[in-house]
């Protein structure tokens, strides 16, 4: 048997001093050892190491909640098919008891608009703390609305008409968000381990939007599709698993990034993004980002937030707040080139939607007006129906499920109006928030709707039962 023999008195008398001195140490300042993967964070990121990026100094924590046992998604702005229409089977209740719906869970959220990804019984949200001044991408259970886990950074926020604007994407086990001064990252949608991030503005010279990012990340195929609005990056398409860029569009009129998010269609054959920037509009090859073709024709003078509206063989519906009105654009084919020509204008007093792009359903458009009024609008820009007098619904959200468009005002009431072109048809309405503002986009799946105001997100059950 090996002996182990006594340390010299010398040397063990310096193991004590030194033994003495690390336990004098607080233990939040000894330094631990930085494990590959054992804080959540990558290796590495796209934006090449941390250089001032806030979210790879981020963690994930863990909670103990459980996803529900459910299938049904909402996986981005606008719904999985980016039309504002729930493509489920299922359907909802066409009334309610005086009670309204029953109310599953509710959230407290930080000061904000940002809206709700559903996916597989989960909830995903984009958050902010202000009192430990941290952003986070929160992941819920849909069951309860207890946290399964959150992936938290540092970042200093001012209030600016609230902070978070923005919805998820959830695609291949991967959610991608923007936080509100265009930090984007990635992060596994099971366990919220961060895979990459990318800081717009130092990577693109993004210049950050008054009242903060309002665009939702795009996911097309294995691509991600951004709008950075940089001097030579006005769109940009990154790797979906890595975050590596694949091209830039280039910018030769300076535009700016907008609150509008970026939409794709097919015109000839041609797959292609739509995006509404800071002096027109652009429709940028899917291929390699190359611009197709621009215009100068539709800008809206102090905030664009509304996304382009497809309405097939190359008819573009655009409309905006703040007197723009809307127009109706048609893409042409001119040889090897794309033009685009300036159909019907709308009037702000006929239809101008200042924060939610309206709904195509039945052959019609569907939206909120600028003065609150719900609106109906045929395919040719004549108004088909607006809502009676003295039923303001603001700058709220709606959707269509089960040809029954769900609508919520600014107060927090929630609207059930038959999806009928014929006439305005109101179902039921029940108070579901307190308000005030309950601007952010909707989710809906499996028979839950998560709406939310300022500071509350609440998930209602709205299934026919």
């Amino acid at each position: 048997m090996t002996r182990v023999q006594p340390l010299p008195l010398a040397v063990a008398g310096v193991a004590l001093i030194a033994l003495a001195i690390f336990w004098a140490v607080p233990a939040q300042k000894r330094i631990a050892p930085r494990l590959p993967g054992a804080d959540g964070r990558p290796e590495t990121a796209a934006s090449g190491g941390s250089g001032g990026n806030p979210v790879l100094r981020g963690s994930v924590i863990a909670g103990v909640a459980k996803p529900a046992e459910l299938v049904g998604t909402w996986a981005r702005f606008r719904g999985d098919q980016l039309s504002g229409i729930a493509t489920q089977s299922g359907t909802i209740a066409r009334t309610w008891s005086d009670t309204g719906p029953r109310k599953l869970w509710s959230l407290n959220v930080g000061e904000g608009y940002a809206g709700a990804a559903i996916w597989r019984g989960r909830a995903f949200v984009m958050d902010y703390d202000r009192e430990k001044k941290h952003e986070a991408l929160r992941c819920v259970s849909l069951a309860d609305g207890q946290e399964i886990w959150r992936y938290s950074f540092p970042n200093s926020i001012k209030r600016d008409h609230g902070v978070t604007r923005t919805v998820p994407a959830i695609v291949s086990n991967l959610v991608v968000a923007i936080g509100p001064k265009c930090h984007v990252l990635a992060v596994d949608a099971n366990t919220g381990a961060l895979r990459w991030s990318i800081d717009m503005v130092k990577e693109f010279g993004a210049t950050i939007p008054p009242w903060y990012t309002g665009q939702c990340p795009l996911v097309d195929g294995d691509k991600v599709i951004l709008a950075p609005g940089g001097p030579d990056a006005l769109l940009a398409a990154v790797e979906l698993t890595t975050g590596k860029i694949i091209w830039r569009t280039p910018n030769p009129r300076g535009w700016k990034m907008t609150h509008s998010s970026v939409m794709p269609i097919e015109f000839n054959g041609q797959r292609m993004f739509l995006y509404c920037g800071s002096g027109g509009v652009v429709g940028a090859s899917a291929n390699d980002g190359k611009i197709l073709w621009d215009t100068i024709d539709w800008k809206i003078s102090l905030a664009t937030v509304p996304c382009p509206i497809d309405l097939g063989g190359g008819r573009l519906f655009l409309t905006g707040g703040y007197n723009a009105g809307s127009l109706f654009l048609q893409l042409k084919q001119d040889g090897d080139k794309i033009t685009s020509a300036i159909g019907t204008r709308l009037k702000a007093d006929v239809f101008g939607a200042t924060q939610h792009a309206p709904v195509l359903h039945r052959d019609h458009l569907f939206g909120i007006r600028a003065d609150g009024r719900f609106v109906c609008l045929t395919r040719e820009g004549k108004i088909a129906w607006t809502s009676e007098a003295g039923s303001n619904f603001g700058l709220g959200s709606f959707m269509i499920v089960n040809d029954v468009i769900l609508a919520l005002n600014d107060s927090g009431t929630l609207h059930l109006i038959e999806a009928d072109p014929a006439a305005y048809k109101p179902l039921a309405k029940a108070k579901v928030l307190d308000g005030p503002e309950a601007w952010g986009p909707m989710a809906f799946a499996d028979g839950h709707l998560i709406v939310r105001d300022l500071n509350k997100m609440v998930c209602l059950d709205v299934a026919a039962h």
